[in-house]
């Protein structure tokens, strides 16, 4: 199996791309389906691929889209992770919104690629990602990929209660 990796920016995003990911994330969930919270995961693809700035590394087996990583900058004085720790002489900011690996898929290291793939050459000093806490193990794996917990939030009523993980990118 050949796993090849394709970037994709805002402005220049194909019309099905929200789609893609929305089918991806239906089958990474699909145990989760009639969770109300999974099922808002429309929306928030939407409102990530709106976003300035937007940026995903998608990995493909063949033509098959099996998992991706996608964020965007955080918009100065919008850091809401700045509530954790003491502020950094540089705050820019780049938020991990999603890392997401089809279930046949995963194991394989494609969350690190499309991550790494993700971040490389970024001009933001940081990395921000949620981690939601009853997932110990997903955790582990961030802070081996660098990330340290730095507090804990719920951003809405409904999400589940996070982990905030951040890491330096220089």
């Amino acid at each position: 199996m050949t796993i090849a990796l394709r970037r994709y920016e805002a402005g220049g995003l194909p019309s099905e791309h929200a789609q893609l990911l929305i089918d991806v994330h239906a089958d990474a969930y699909r145990d989760q389906a009639d969770d109300p919270f999974v099922q808002r995961f429309p929306w928030f693809a939407k409102h990530w691929t709106s976003r300035p700035g937007y940026s995903c590394v998608m990995a493909y087996d063949g033509d098959e889209p099996v998992g991706y990583s996608y964020g965007a900058p955080q918009e100065d004085g919008r850091e809401w992770w700045r509530q954790h720790m003491p502020p950094p002489a540089d705050a820019s900011t780049f938020a991990v919104s999603e890392v997401m690996v089809r279930p046949d898929w995963r194991k394989l290291g494609i969350a690190e690629q499309t991550h790494e793939a993700l971040l490389s050459g970024r001009d933001e000093a940081l990395a921000v990602l949620y981690v939601d806490v009853t997932h110990p193990r997903v955790q582990a794996m961030y802070e081996r990929w660098a990330y340290g917990k730095v507090g804990e939030h719920r951003p809405f009523e409904d999400a589940p209660l996070y982990a905030v993980m951040v890491r330096a990118l220089h």
